[in-house]
């Protein structure tokens, strides 16, 4: 049996799908399982023991520079012509609600079957075979609402936790610095987010920093999106942490950016006691991945915890 997931869209998506990976790695250990995704969220699912392959394309607006659109489209189109070889035997895909545009990705790879949520009136879920009326009946985390898409596959029950590997070595360099930080629990403050309507101040993470280590004396993890708010392709925000950096001096504080990776950072938000920022980065914090209990705290009004 061969079986295909895509999930096409962000990195804390790609994440929560990684217990649907390991569900069916259990419920099929001699299946052949891969994951169709975009070069964005793709170093997500580096050294995923689930996995046996990881496909993976460019969106035009985060091609190379010096590589044209119609080059992007030609990789496209041979991965397609390679993926259609490979016949598989299901594609699902994971993510809540019916989802137009990863539909067209898994009707070009051409599978036996397609797995997904469909919605009354919507165009197109007549190509999704095995189809999974979407409802919400209540509230659901993320991960939970899309393991709902392996019933037809015989999985059901509660989801596993999530995974994101990052190399031993990174790991103990990280590590090492935090311990020259000194004693106390360690708080990860994201300052991070693709919406402007769920940005922060600088000036309001800058004073919570200093109340955090003034009432608990925590150590500090400062994460952010690499780049200069000024690039095009990937806006980052190099220039909001150096502000913050100079206007918390003095206070104990590991910054993490590159050359951590976005799959790494996720991966070291998870020594922290308590995530607080715009943007969950590490929605592993919030599913069953650990023996303690970790806390995030939202600083914007579009949050959905329940969500997350």
């Amino acid at each position: 049996m061969k079986i295909l997931l895509i999930r096409r869209d962000n990195i804390g998506d790609l994440v929560c799908t990684t217990p649907l990976f390991s569900a069916l790695r259990a419920r099929f250990p001699e299946a052949f399982l891969a994951a169709f995704v975009n070069s964005y969220n793709a170093e997500v699912l580096a050294g995923n023991p689930h996995l046996d392959s990881v496909y993976s394309y460019t969106k035009a607006k985060h091609r190379a520079p010096g590589k044209t659109a119609a080059e992007v489209y030609w990789d496209r189109l041979k991965l397609f012509w390679h993926l259609r070889r490979m016949r598989f035997d299901y594609a699902i895909i994971a993510g809540a609600h019916f989802l137009p545009r990863a539909l067209r990705l898994a009707r070009a790879v051409s599978p036996r079957h397609i797995i997904g949520f469909t919605e009354p009136g919507k165009a197109g879920v007549a190509h999704i075979d095995i189809a999974i009326p979407y409802t919400l009946p209540h509230p659901l985390h993320e991960v939970e609402d899309i393991f709902r898409l392996l019933a037809p596959l015989g999985i059901e029950g509660p989801p596993g936790p999530l995974t994101v590997v990052a190399p031993p070595e990174e790991t103990a360099r990280a590590q090492a610095a935090l311990a020259t930080l000194g004693q106390g629990p360690v708080v990860g403050l994201h300052i991070s987010a693709r919406k402007p309507s769920q940005r922060w101040p600088k000036e309001r993470f800058a004073e919570l920093a200093r109340l955090l280590v003034a009432r608990h004396g925590v150590r500090l993890m400062l994460f952010w999106s690499p780049g200069s708010e000024s690039n095009p392709l990937h806006p980052g925000d190099d220039e909001k942490a150096a502000w913050i950096v100079e206007a918390t001096q003095g206070l104990p504080t590991l910054r993490v950016k590159e050359p951590f990776s976005s799959a790494r950072r996720h991966a070291a938000a998870s020594w922290a006691a308590g995530v607080t920022g715009n943007l969950m980065p590490c929605p592993n914090l919030l599913w069953p991945t650990c023996s303690r209990q970790l806390t995030y705290c939202s600083c914007h009004p579009g949050s959905r915890p329940k969500a997350w």
